[in-house]
């Protein structure tokens, strides 16, 4: 039999978003069909090690349940989606989904606690009313029902289909959702670059403050050498920390604390009563963020703000002062950020420089414009590291170089390559990269504003002026002869 591959379960599952085009927003109806290919994993998963062992054990039910206790989830039988399909005529679906839901995270408190919170099978404003919203659901199961769809271990093509593959449905939709997208999903290959960059090694605890749907995290530990690393995130909307949550359990990360909650008024990883510290932490964090918690900087109870407050109106410096307040004596940490946070002045200004007076700044990267979905803003990676014994900042300008897409621009293996190999080797490089002195910087009134410190002013190529004047001349040459034929058929047609 066939083996279900990562780009079946994405051809089943896009087709059946259809029942939904048109009826509610992508940004909506990811989070229906994204739990539903989680329901429809979890009971092809524990249907099939049931069967094994009833197959092992035959009627040997204490011997089955032992077993079964030791799994890393486990379902009623009640409440699988078989159960679904059988009841897909029910005229109160909505309820029954929901249900199950419930139960399913009952059973399973510790590993999927508070998963579906967020999401309602039931919900009139979304759904419609029980007429519309019962026919909707039936369409939704009768689709996952497909025999493509065969999410059982053994059927799968490879270990990671069902997590690529819930990968590229998070994409996919955050495509379709235009700004919105942009709140959950980081693009790929920035993810790649990322992880690259702040270089993780087996064994790290890595944390992101802004986690979104998770692919960030997981593109950072697959940078580790092994399985023996730990990852934390927190995000402040429920829906979405519901998807990373998915997201880990579908890649079989089990080492994962995902917080739902305010990472700047209620940070939630701590230890002893302080911000927990990292070897590595990542982020892509909403650019300029306005109201992001400026009244309660002031009384921070973690020292996050020592170095300043930033503007009521800009969060990007509250994240960053967050990152480096949670990093360890040794740590790395990497930030996807607005251009802007390069050159303001007032309060942003001030932080900077004292960010660089303590030699924490490693490296400023720019990217190409039109990389995010959303936005077509230019943004820029910063590198910061604790424990520097370099006294310098490699400056990077790979604002050139990408792959010109019809909707967004892309990055390459070889754009990606070339800026690892920059950032590694301190290279300097004419028009792309640069390597300055603290010194240099303060000269600069620690103002990072790429093009201070690489040129990439190409000059213009010298005019020939005779060559111009030739070509003017034979230019009405020309127009002459054109002219006198037009005054000819002119003549001859008596005009």
């Amino acid at each position: 039999m066939q083996k279900t591959t990562k780009d079946t379960i994405n051809n089943v599952v896009w087709k059946a978003c259809d029942t939904f085009r048109g009826t509610i927003d992508s940004s909506d109806y990811k989070d229906y069909i994204l739990t539903m290919l989680f329901i429809k994993y979890l009971s092809d998963f524990y249907k099939e090690k049931l069967e094994n062992l009833k197959e092992k054990y035959g009627d040997k039910k204490d011997r089955i349940e032992a077993s079964l206790k030791r799994e890393k989830f486990r379902l009623d039988e009640e409440h699988t989606f078989e159960r679904l399909i059988e009841q897909k005529e029910a005229d109160n679906l909505g309820e029954i989904i929901n249900k199950m839901l419930d139960k399913i995270e009952e059973d399973n408190s510790e590993k999927l606690e508070g998963i579906f919170r967020s999401i309602d099978f039931n919900n009139k404003n979304k759904l419609g009313d029980t007429k519309e919203r019962n026919a909707i659901l039936k369409h939704l199961i009768e689709d996952f029902s497909d025999p493509r769809l065969d999410l059982r271990p053994s059927r799968l093509a490879s270990s990671d289909a069902i997590g690529d593959a819930y990968e590229y449905l998070i994409s996919k939709f955050a495509s379709d959702a235009g700004k919105k997208g942009g709140e959950f999903y980081t693009p790929g290959e920035v993810s790649d670059l990322l992880a690259q960059l702040v270089e993780p090694k087996d064994g790290a605890m890595i944390y992101d403050p802004t986690c979104g749907s998770g692919s960030l995290l997981i593109k950072v530990s697959k940078q580790t050498s092994g399985q023996n690393f730990r990852l934390y995130g927190q995000e402040k909307n429920s829906q979405t920390q519901a998807l990373c949550k998915m997201n880990m359990f579908l890649h079989e990360i089990n080492d994962s604390v995902v917080e739902w909650g305010d990472t700047i008024r209620n940070p939630l990883h701590l230890e002893n009563s302080l911000l927990k510290t990292f070897d590595v932490v990542v982020a892509n964090p909403p650019f300029s963020l306005d109201k992001w918690g400026e009244d309660i900087a002031a009384n921070d109870s973690f020292g996050r703000f020592k170095r300043g407050v930033p503007p009521k109106s800009k969060g990007d410096f509250a994240f960053v002062l967050h990152m480096i307040s949670s990093l360890n004596s040794n740590g790395t940490m990497g930030v996807i950020l607005p251009h802007g946070v390069l050159f303001r002045g007032a309060s942003e200004g001030r932080i900077r420089e004292k960010l660089i007076r303590e030699n924490l700044l490693d490296a400023v990267i720019g990217l190409p414009a039109n990389l995010f979905y959303g936005t077509s803003i230019p943004v820029c990676i910063m590198i910061f590291k604790k424990n520097r014994t370099k006294e310098d900042v490699i400056f990077i300008d790979a604002s050139r170089e990408f792959e010109k897409g019809k909707n967004q621009n892309s990055l390459t293996d070889e754009n990606i390559q070339k800026i690892i190999t920059a950032y590694k080797n301190r290279s300097r490089i004419d028009k792309y990269s640069h390597v300055a002195s603290i010194n240099e910087i303060e000269q600069n009134d620690f103002n990072l504003n790429i093009p201070r410190y690489v040129d990439t002013y190409e000059e213009e190529e010298q005019v020939d002026m005779t060559a111009v004047k030739l070509e003017i001349s034979r230019l009405e040459d020309e127009l002459k002869i054109v002219q006198d034929k037009m005054d000819g058929y002119l003549k001859e047609l008596g005009l």
